[in-house]
């Protein structure tokens, strides 16, 4: 099977739940290479642009009138991406580690497995 024929058949048969767990599993994991590299400040720009923009994602899904999740399910989450917008600025600048930032996807990815099985 080819490349194409195989992420058309897992787009089809995945959840958007294991969608969104899968994304997060995949950039956490280049947090993670990043941060045992010893990666720091502004050379972490590509992967934290990446992982700022899946919880901008996140926020802007939460944020409109037609999601199902529960008000204060959708507050949280609001309010864990307005935290990684300003905790990555103080990780760019050196103000504060890569850690929490990856703490807070495993977290994501625990909850998401939770109601993914």
């Amino acid at each position: 099977m080819s490349l194409n024929a195989y992420q058309r058949a897992r787009t089809i048969a995945e959840t958007p739940r294991h969608t969104e767990c899968r994304l997060i599993r995949e950039i956490t994991g280049e947090m993670i290479a990043a941060r045992d590299a010893g990666v720091t400040g502004v050379a972490l720009m590509p992967v934290l642009s990446r992982n700022r923009e899946m919880w901008v994602v996140f926020q802007t899904d939460c944020s409109s009138p037609g999601n199902g999740l529960p008000a204060p399910v959708r507050a949280g989450i609001i309010s864990l991406a307005l935290w990684v917008g300003r905790y990555t600025s103080d990780v760019v600048a050196s103000k504060d580690d890569i850690g929490a930032l990856i703490d807070v996807n495993r977290m994501m990815i625990e909850g998401l497995e939770g109601t993914v099985h």
